[in-house]
């Protein structure tokens, strides 16, 4: 069953990522993180990371091991399909700050329909219908994802898990965005205050973190770019951000990120760390936490 499970796990892989990874760096990265998952007493996961890290395609992977060869079923949900319509960012752009207009940052995200279907989770009360976001119209599908029965939850997004910045940090301007849009700090203030209310009530009903770090904020750009240009291709949509614009982009959501890399490292569960390349080079698990 084992070398089933490798082959198969290369095979996705080689799908979701077009590279190829060895069964030895299957049994050694990937194995253990399913079976923590799969013999924990508990049921729901945070899986976050910077973006371009491999959240989503290790989300995938999890999914696809567990149910077919543990026959479990798993939810998988992706904080950025509960992304705001564009005419809801307009608004709340209008009404709170301009910089809210961008999606990413706490405020952003419809928070109450995520906690209504994690709650629905909970009272295993199926069907759940969950959003899907089109990142490259910038809005709200008018298809929906339905989930009919699920033992696990796992959610992935960029800044799941994360603790409300240290107001030393938040206040501080670390980019030309902040230094230009946000002088008067409100709209960094705004999505910590959401952060540390609305955003925590929902990551408090996970029981476990599971963190990938980044070797630098460097890398975000190079790997956001590649997954926008794939995006485009996958789609045959040519309305994909260019380096200049992705660069402006990926400012909104610099100092979260970079709190992330600080902070999440000593509050996951499961650390896994990789390399320039996106692969993983360390693992580490907090034992006591799994007994």
């Amino acid at each position: 069953m084992k070398l089933n499970i490798d082959i198969f796990i290369q095979e996705e892989l080689k799908k979701l990522t077009n590279k190829n990874f060895t069964k030895k760096y299957i049994s050694q990265y990937i194995i253990p993180i399913i079976n923590n998952l799969y013999h924990s007493k508990n049921n729901k996961f945070i899986l976050s990371g910077s973006q371009g890290s491999g959240k989503s395609t290790l989300g995938k992977l999890l999914k696809l091991v567990i149910e077919k060869f543990y026959k479990k079923k798993v939810m998988l949900l992706s904080i950025d399909d509960y992304y705001l319509s564009k005419n809801q960012r307009l608004k709340l752009s209008k009404k709170i700050h301009p910089l809210l207009l961008t999606r990413g940052v706490p405020g952003t995200h419809d928070i109450k329909a995520l906690k209504y279907h994690i709650n629905q989770f909970q009272n295993q009360n199926f069907p759940i219908s969950s959003p899907i976001f089109n990142k490259l119209k910038d809005d709200i599908s008018k298809k929906r994802k339905v989930i009919n029965s699920a033992q696990i939850l796992l959610l992935e997004g960029w800044c799941c898990g994360s603790a409300p910045i240290a107001n030393q940090y938040l206040l501080k301007n670390i980019n030309s965005l902040e230094n230009t849009y946000d002088k008067n700090t409100n709209w960094r203030k705004y999505y910590n205050s959401l952060l540390r209310n609305e955003y925590k009530s929902v990551f408090s009903l996970f029981d476990k973190k599971i963190y990938i770090k980044s070797p630098s904020f460097k890398y975000v750009l190079e790997w956001r770019y590649a997954q926008e240009k794939s995006n485009a291709s996958k789609s045959n949509n040519k309305n994909f951000m260019n380096k200049v614009k992705l660069q402006e982009f990926i400012q909104h959501y610099e100092k979260l990120t970079k709190w992330m890399m600080l902070t999440m490292p000593n509050q996951a569960d499961i650390l896994i760390k990789i390399d320039s390349n996106q692969k993983i080079k360390k693992l580490f698990f907090k034992i006591s936490k799994f007994h």
